[in-house]
This record gives C-alpha cells, sequence and structure tokens, in this order.
C-alpha cells in the first residue's frame, strides 16, 4: 500500500479543472447507460444537493440513480464535491500527521447492478482528496479503480475486463497493472467470508507519486476507460436467457456484495464519519438481495463454479 510519502502539495493542479473532468466523466457515463435502455427505456434522476455552513460538511454534488430499466435494475452514479473541518479515521490510517486536519474531497462513484442474471454487477470510482493543518502547504492525493462481480462467470468478460484495465495504466508504467491488480484483490476481499468480491480489477489510493498533472492524467486514463471496460460485456450479455433459479443465485451474490459495502468498504465508511449525505452513500445497494443459510451449490454447476473459478485471485491475461 501507498505511504504518506507518495502525497505532495497541491497548488499545481486548480480544483475546478479536477471538477470540471469529473462532472463531464458522470454525464458521458450516464448518457451511454440511457442509450443501453433504449427509446421508452429507464432514465435517470437527476438530485443536486447542497449542504451549508450548519453541517458538519459543506459542499455539493449531483446523486444521478436509475431504477426498474430494462438493462439495469439499479444504477447509481454520483458525483460529490465537499469540505470538512476534520479527516475521518479512515482517511488518516495511512497518514497520521493529517490526523484532525481540515479536508477537501471530490470524486464519481458508480455501481451499476443489472437486471440479467448474467451481467455482471459493476463498480468504478475516481477521486482527489486535499487536506492539510493549518500554516502548512495542502497535501493531496488521489485514488479509484474499476471492479467486476459476475454472477455467472465468462473468462472472456474477465480477460476483456482485466486488459482494458492494463490498457488503461500502460502510458504510466508498465508496472502499475500488475501492482493495482493485486491491491484490488487484496481490497475487495470479504474477510469474514474467506471470499473474493469478484473478479477484480484495478484499485489505488493515497497515489501521487507521479506528480500532480501526470498523477491526474493517470486518473483520467481510468475514468475513460470505463466505459469501453464494461459496454461491451453488457452487449454481449444482456439477451441471455434466465429463470427464477439464476435470479435467485443473483439476490444471494448480491448479498454477498451489500456485506462487503456495509463492513469493509474504505469509501462507505469515510462518507458516514464525515457526515457525509447517506442516500449519496448507499447507491451502491442493489434494490434487491439475500441470504442463505450455508448455502452449497452442487460440484459442476455454474452456481459452483463462480466461486471455485471466478471468485479466486487469478492471472486473467
Amino acid at each position: 500500500m501507498a505511504s504518506p510519502a507518495n502525497v505532495s502539495p497541491c497548488e499545481q493542479l486548480p480544483v475546478a479543472q479536477v471538477r470540471e473532468y469529473l462532472t463531464g466523466l458522470q454525464a458521458r457515463i450516464t448518457q451511454a447507460l440511457e442509450g443501453l435502455e433504449g427509446e421508452g427505456g429507464a432514465r435517470f434522476v437527476h438530485d443536486a444537493w447542497r449542504k451549508g455552513p450548519e453541517e458538519k460538511l459543506q459542499g455539493d454534488g449531483i446523486t444521478r440513480i436509475m431504477e426498474g430499466g430494462r438493462v439495469f435494475e439499479r444504477a447509481g452514479c454520483g458525483f460529490s464535491h465537499v469540505r470538512g473541518p476534520q479527516l475521518p479515521p479512515s482517511a488518516t490510517q495511512h497518514r497520521p500527521e493529517l490526523a484532525g486536519a481540515p479536508f477537501e474531497a471530490m470524486g464519481v462513484s458508480l455501481v451499476f447492478h443489472p437486471r440479467n442474471p448474467y451481467v455482471p454487477t459493476v463498480h468504478m470510482n475516481v477521486r482527489m482528496i486535499a487536506a492539510g493543518h493549518e500554516g502548512q502547504p495542502k497535501t493531496c492525493w488521489f485514488g479509484g479503480g474499476m471492479d467486476l462481480t459476475p454472477v455467472y462467470g465468462f473468462e472472456e468478460d474477465a480477460v476483456h475486463f482485466h486488459r482494458s484495465c492494463r490498457d488503461a495504466l500502460a502510458p504510466f508504467g508498465a508496472e502499475l497493472y500488475p501492482r493495482f491488480k493485486q491491491w484490488c484483490d487484496e481490497y475487495f476481499y470479504l474477510k469474514h467470508r474467506h471470499e473474493q468480491r469478484g473478479i477484480g480489477g484495478i484499485f489505488f489510493d493515497d497515489f501521487a507519486e507521479l506528480g500532480q498533472q501526470r498523477s491526474f492524467a493517470m486518473l483520467q486514463s481510468v475514468g475513460d476507460s470505463f466505459l469501453g471496460a464494461y459496454l461491451p460485456i453488457v452487449e454481449r450479455r444482456r439477451n441471455a436467457e434466465y429463470g427464477p433459479a439464476q435470479v435467485d443465485f443473483q439476490r444471494y451474490r448480491r448479498g454477498r456484495y451489500v456485506e462487503f459495502n456495509l463492513v469493509w468498504d474504505r469509501g462507505t465508511h469515510f462518507g458516514l464519519q464525515s457526515g457525509g449525505r447517506t442516500e449519496s452513500i448507499l447507491l451502491s445497494m442493489p434494490l434487491h438481495a439475500s441470504w442463505s443459510y450455508q448455502r452449497e451449490d452442487a460440484p459442476g454447476t455454474p452456481e459452483r463454479e463462480l466461486v471455485d473459478k471466478f471468485l479466486v485471485r487469478r492471472d486473467w491475461l
């Protein structure tokens, strides 16, 4: 994991430049999903919000949420730009020198839960955080990544997704993909289940080692690669036939997704600990999820294959 030495002063990178990119990214992604829904399909609700000086956090954002679509059962894509008087504990465990410092954070975070069980759930997040005690230069770092969580596993989908992640990072150093891939595998792990959340992707945090402009360019490359990484998989699987048994398994697997987000996810913890907007923080939750006591799927079934062949740490390339 990156150390506090990787953060650096923020003054070289205008906040307005980062904000413009992030709001544009949110608009492009949500427009693409509405295109998949087609004419007469579901559309995103745009919920613009603002937190005033009387609240724990100040700032604004746009939550875009789609529910009950032809392709997507629930899809949330949020932008937020907030300031607070004190970094929450989830953000200072690797940089104790910034404990209690005022901070500014902005980012785009999305989770898409498709209707068809053969289309995987996807998560993507890109963010920047700046913090510093009064009278000291602010330090600035980036974080984010994307990961895929299938209900039914397909090798070609996993390979395509990981190849897209590798290609997005390649201009910034061949060593970044294997490093961020391992980081993703380690992060999106349900420790209480001894189980991976999905087939992974890339994840990075506390990152500024390329300098402000170059690190931001890497962040942009990750964000810009998302649609190419995910949409071809959606198109390949969206019309696959399925029945009640597949929906039942989908909801069971989404229960695992809920467990990770509430128990282990640092982004969820950061938002709740810092006084963020609860409805926006929990846009990652699926519309339906279920739990089953000690479920065991028979060997040789696609359901068992997911656990045995896909929810393991593998070199997909």
